[in-house]
């Protein structure tokens, strides 16, 4: 997947989708479908379709995008982002290098993380 060029990306995603996934956007805060979804099932990227995290590691963190306590196990790669004067840690998906959004270690759970995600990066299946 990692091999794939813009022409495969543009055709296989949306707009926004595309935006967030191949050139690192964020979406608006709180205008994600997933912000306040909290159906029993997993969250899989957009770009590749792997499962990346579960609905029992998902909270309403208030910040606007879809939060998570934990990501599935060896499908998040971590990146150093110096952006917006300030140093924060990007997550890709560790398959098809689409960005999801970026983790913080502020959560309220027993992992203490905070995986801020942009619903235009994944998608939702029921279990």
């Amino acid at each position: 997947m990692k091999d794939k060029d813009n022409n495969y990306w543009k055709a296989k995603l949306d707009d926004q989708s595309y935006k967030v996934l191949r050139e690192s956007a964020t979406e608006i805060p709180f205008s994600g479908k997933y912000n306040l979804h909290f159906k029993d099932g997993y969250y899989r990227c957009k770009g590749c379709d792997i499962v990346l995290f579960d609905s029992s590691s998902k909270f309403d963190s208030g910040c606007g995008w879809p939060s998570f306590d934990r990501a599935k196990k060896g499908t998040i790669k971590y990146k150093e982002d110096r952006s917006l004067m300030r140093i924060r840690t990007e997550i890709l998906c560790s398959n098809c290098d689409g960005h999801l959004g970026h983790v913080f270690n502020d959560g309220p759970t027993e992992t203490g993380m905070r995986y801020c995600v942009n619903s235009a990066s994944i998608n939702f299946e029921n279990k």
